[in-house]
């Protein structure tokens, strides 16, 4: 064992229970039985109503057809400015999604992520995506991908021990500056 090889008291230590694999597969076979149905889908809800856009915090719409989509607000962000970008077809999981779309999905959020760096400049951006409720998404039937702006120091004693988010903006503001960044970005990314 190398000196980088030796573990640290803050390292993880792993533990492997291959006992508890028939459990996680009737885990999931049993999450699959029930699905996702009984919670509402508000982001086709908001594909299909653009006149609700505003309201909505939608800040931009691509394309119209199976690979169309929009980038909008977290309404609870993990940052101030955390923004989704998702298509307007309803999909769990990635590879639900046709090749296509799956293209689609990542052009938008290339979009995204450029709307972000030029409106609010932070010095780091998280991308990321949430597939199944188990995973952490709280819409596990419409796949969606996170893109948040992070500062040094944005998560600090108020999240860590009080449990609390302190979010600098309110919705409202930001979905100002965003749109009024995307109508300057003329609806195209930035090239590098």
């Amino acid at each position: 064992m190398s000196r980088d090889d030796t573990p640290r008291d803050t390292d993880p230590i792993a533990l492997h229970a291959p006992w508890r694999d028939r459990y996680m597969q009737d885990l999931s076979a049993d999450a699959a039985a029930r699905g996702a149905a009984d919670l509402p889908d508000f982001l086709a809800a908001y594909w299909a109503d653009p006149a609700g856009d505003e309201a909505n915090h939608v800040i931009a719409r691509v394309g119209a057809d199976q690979t169309g989509g929009m980038i909008l607000l977290n309404l609870y962000p993990y940052a101030g400015g955390h923004l989704m970008a998702a298509l307007g077809e309803a999909r769990p999981r990635l590879l639900d999604y046709t090749p296509e779309q799956r293209a689609a999905l990542w052009r938008l959020t290339d979009l995204a992520v450029d709307l972000v760096e030029r409106t609010l400049r932070p010095q780091g951006v998280n991308v990321g995506v949430n597939q199944g409720s188990a995973a952490g998404a709280g819409l596990p039937g419409h796949l969606h991908v996170h893109v948040v702006p992070r500062w040094a120091g944005d998560v600090n004693f108020m999240s860590v021990v009080g449990r609390v988010r302190v979010i600098p903006s309110a919705l409202e503001t930001m979905a100002q500056r965003y749109r009024v960044a995307w109508r300057t970005m003329g609806g195209t990314a930035r090239n590098g």
